[in-house]
Parts: C-alpha cells; sequence; structure tokens
C-alpha cells in the first residue's frame, strides 16, 4: 500500500503526464488561445477550445515542463496573474457561447515573486474564485498531479472535483507543512502523512467527487491508457451535468461548497 508520501512523489514524477499531453489524447481539433488582453501571455496555464466526441469544450490547465528548459519557460506550472486573467476569460467566452468547461488542475501553487503580487495576484485568484461559482455552464475539473494552494483551486471552483489516483491536493507543501510546524522540512513524509492530502482522503471528507484509477506504476507507465481513463469518465460526467438545468446547477455547485469543510462536534 503507498504511503502519502509516495502519491506525493507520483504526482511530481518527472515523465508524469501534463495538460497538454492529456489535451493531445483526449480532445480533438484542439486550438490554443494566448493572453489576458492586460498584460501579457503566461505559459504556466494553457487554455483553448477543443473538441471532445463532436461537441465543442473549452479546456484550461496548469502547465508543468519536461526538462530544465521548458520548466523554465512554464515557470514550474506557477502561474502569475495574467495566467488565471487568461484562464477567466476563456471562462466567460466558454459561458457566453454555451460550451461547457475541463479544467486540468496540476501545480504546486501561484507564482509569489514580487512582479506577480504587483499586478494583482491575489486578486486575479479571488476573481477566479468567484466567478467560477457563478458559470452558467458546466463544469469539472480534474487533479492530474499537484492541486497546491489557491493557485489550484483557482481552477477548482467546479461542478465536480474529480483527482487521479496519485494525485495531493493541499493547502501547501508537506515540505512547507514541516517548516512551519515542525522548522524542519526533512520531515515532510510525516507532514504528508497528517494532511490527508491524498484522493482517497479527501474522497473520504466529501471534497473529491470521484477517483480515477491510474494503470500500471502510475499515469507516466501508460498515459495513453490513463488519458483513455479519463476520456472515457468526461464523456459520462459531461453528459450528466449538461441535462441539470442551469439555476439546479448554480444552486448544486454553491451548496457543494458551502458544506464543504462543515463538522459537528
Amino acid at each position: 500500500m503507498k504511503s502519502a508520501m509516495d502519491r506525493v512523489n507520483l504526482a511530481r514524477h518527472k515523465k508524469r503526464p501534463t495538460t497538454l499531453d492529456y489535451i493531445k489524447h483526449i480532445f480533438d481539433d484542439f486550438i490554443e488561445l494566448h493572453g489576458d488582453r492586460c498584460f501579457k501571455d503566461d505559459p504556466a496555464i494553457v487554455g483553448g477550445i477543443a473538441s471532445l466526441n463532436g461537441k465543442s469544450v473549452t479546456v484550461i490547465g496548469h502547465q508543468k515542463g519536461r526538462d530544465t528548459k521548458e520548466n523554465i519557460y512554464r515557470n514550474f506550472g506557477m502561474p502569475s496573474p495574467e495566467g488565471y486573467r487568461k484562464a477567466l476569460r476563456l471562462m466567460k467566452q466558454a459561458e457566453k457561447f454555451g460550451r461547457s468547461i475541463v479544467t486540468f488542475i496540476d501545480t504546486p501553487g501561484a507564482y509569489c515573486g514580487l512582479g506577480a503580487e504587483e499586478r494583482g495576484q491575489g486578486e486575479a485568484i479571488a476573481t477566479c474564485l468567484i466567478e467560477m461559482a457563478g458559470l452558467k455552464v458546466p463544469t469539472i475539473s480534474i487533479v492530474i498531479g499537484e492541486g497546491g494552494s489557491g493557485g489550484a483551486l483557482a481552477l477548482g471552483v467546479t461542478d465536480e472535483i474529480w483527482m487521479l489516483e496519485n494525485a495531493i491536493y493541499s493547502v501547501l507543501s508537506p515540505e512547507g507543512f514541516a517548516s512551519i510546524l515542525w522548522k524542519d522540512s526533512s520531515r515532510s513524509s510525516e507532514a504528508a502523512s497528517m494532511m490527508k492530502l491524498t484522493a482517497e482522503d479527501l474522497k473520504q471528507f466529501g471534497i473529491v467527487d470521484k477517483i480515477i484509477k491510474e494503470p500500471g506504476k502510475g499515469a507516466h507507465d501508460n498515459p495513453s491508457k490513463t488519458a483513455e481513463l479519463i476520456r472515457s469518465k468526461l464523456l459520462m460526467g459531461l453528459s450528466k451535468i449538461e441535462g441539470i438545468q442551469r439555476d439546479t446547477l448554480l444552486e448544486k455547485r454553491l451548496n457543494k461548497y458551502r458544506n464543504i469543510g462543515e463538522f459537528s462536534i
């Protein structure tokens, strides 16, 4: 049985499929769109219009690199404010034209550099959260690797949240947790167990709606098979959500997030 830290390491595996890998295998006729119409394009978030079983959808996701050069270009999958503003622009466009939205979450967190803060990182994330909650089209998010903090949540206020079996979703990294709690990042394995960041934990808490099994040793072992599994789930999941009346859809979405975190003593 895999430990929580085993899941963390698999979520970070250097060969783990990225958003663009899944887009290539799951969707047809993907047209990538760029820029936030305010500052610049952010390669740490990719998005555009694609076709799924003959139906147009909007696809958005965090994007990491494969090697050092690409990771520098993609800022290791850590978006700046313009990335979130690009994502929101594409979501509002999807709403205007009645397209369902699929997001792929895979980031250690939003970029916290000086420039990002100066350009309104917190505001950009907060606006995504607010606007996503009220989108009048079906939305599904899938955590495919790391789901770190508000940088991940900014693409995750959706009708359903799914996770791959070896993905993680948490308020911060195990190393960060250990550094804050014990002033010792080497206790990250212990922290990972305490944080309840695995797909199984989050499904048990009612935060995640569905866990998608990974073939072999993990998604990196067979990317095309993993994509095939996601595609089959998406076809069924979107079909179900698209059949719900819009007012009911919004009510269900808002109730979902109101109920997360409730507990009784």
